[in-house]
């Protein structure tokens, strides 16, 4: 027992807190008495959460279940990130319906520090354990694998959704896959964690680590899945991979921007999900939404502040909202634009050729997909030809998109 008191909050306010947004927690009687034990015995709860590395850059999606294991933290409880170095060489297939490609282990070590960084901006860097499962993992021998698998069937395996979906349509799955919800288990058996944190596509995974735990002689953790948020298109999980994310490094200006761009059907879900407003606020926002007297831009601008405001400060929030207004509603540029010198073309440029040599586009076939749509001007001029050839002149603007700004120079 710990010789530093810690002041819990009673049970049913850390009960408020942690079911906040929660999809499931399995069991919650279990959550109940684990926290019943914690505060009676003046212990904190080990609280688990996996990182994966392959995806180093975070956005708002990841942010939910990193900001649930912030309030466990801020409730008194030790919050243990997990860096996946190990597993990531295996490649989590969870919510895929093809092989995840594996990390090297150095790849794996090196995107899971910049993930640590990011994840920085959420949780109390001084109070949060990191740990590598390469620690652990690495170490098991060819016999230690061999009985760890003896404790799960290859049916209960195929129960996983995405392996079902696989092998009914024959699509390969691979044994060292069977094997990555067995050693995401094992962390759970070396921590000894009494509650482990996951999006609602991780719920199998973590179901595993229960029963790896109670094989183990260990009470078995509970479960908490969180929602996976919809990007800002309002249709496809929040991926950079599908360009509809919220990034938490981005600028402020691109937070803000992009913030402004959800559906409105999101409004309420990012404000209760990826905010820490509290729940009178919350409740606010829902009563606007529905009284149809509110414009939902505003509250948009609100939300958009917020996460501005979170991940940067009050007067980056401010910034970030003139700049767009200064360019969005007064259709002004900014005042701070990226120059490009172009004088290894002689003076003129195709249209396309210039959108990817400032790198505005990846390739020329996207470049003539942005100049057909109408979204590329040239000192507010619209081009629609993309056979248009420019001659290049000091100080020209180029436009691409509405937030992609460019200062010719010859």
């Amino acid at each position: 027992m710990s010789n530093i008191k810690i002041n819990f909050p009673p049970l049913n306010e850390q009960l408020d807190v942690i079911k906040r947004g929660a999809s499931e927690i399995i069991p919650e009687e279990e959550l109940v008495s684990k926290i019943e034990k914690s505060i009676k015995t003046n212990t904190q709860l080990i609280i688990k959460l996996g990182c994966d590395p392959s995806r180093p850059d975070l956005h708002i999606g990841h942010s939910v279940v990193l900001r649930k294991l912030e309030q466990f933290q801020s409730l008194g409880h030790q919050a243990v990130l997990i860096i996946g170095d190990f597993t990531g060489m295996i490649g989590d297939p969870s919510g895929r319906n093809i092989t995840r490609p594996s990390l090297s282990l150095e790849e794996a070590r090196k995107n899971g520090q910049s993930y640590f960084e990011q994840a920085s901006k959420i949780l109390d860097k001084e109070k949060t354990k990191i740990l590598h499962n390469s620690d652990w993992l690495g170490k098991m021998s060819f016999e230690d694998v061999i009985r760890l698998s003896s404790k799960y069937t290859v049916a209960r395996m195929l129960e996983r959704d995405d392996f079902t979906k696989r092998y009914k349509t024959g699509l390969p799955i691979s044994m060292h896959e069977l094997l990555y919800p067995l050693a995401q288990a094992m962390d759970s058996v070396v921590i000894k964690s009494d509650v482990e944190l996951g999006g609602t596509d991780q719920k199998f995974n973590l179901l595993v680590g229960r029963d790896i735990q109670r094989e183990h002689g260990l009470e078995p953790q509970v479960i908490l899945t969180m929602p996976l948020i919809a990007g800002t298109d309002g249709v496809e999980k929040m991926s950079k991979s599908y360009d509809n994310y919220i990034g938490i490094s981005d600028p402020p200006k691109d937070i803000y921007g992009r913030t402004l761009s959800i559906p409105d059907k999101l409004i309420y879900n990012y404000f209760e999900l990826a905010t820490d407003i509290s729940k009178d606020e919350l409740a606010e926002i829902k009563n606007q939404l529905e009284d149809g007297k509110t414009n939902p831009r505003n509250l948009k601008r609100q939300l958009a502040r917020t996460f501005v405001r979170m991940y940067y400060d009050e007067l980056a929030s401010k910034n970030a909202e003139d700049e767009f207004d200064k360019i969005f509603i007064k259709k002004d540029v900014p005042d701070e634009i990226p120059e490009f010198n172009l004088s290894a073309f002689s003076g003129q440029i195709n249209i396309m050729d210039l959108i990817v040599e400032v790198k505005f586009a990846p390739s020329k076939s996207e470049a003539r997909r942005l100049v057909l749509q109408g979204g590329v001007s040239i000192d507010s001029k619209k081009i629609n030809d993309i056979n248009t050839s420019i001659n290049i002149k000091n100080g020209q603007i180029l436009k691409v998109g509405k937030r992609k700004f460019a200062k010719l120079k010859n």
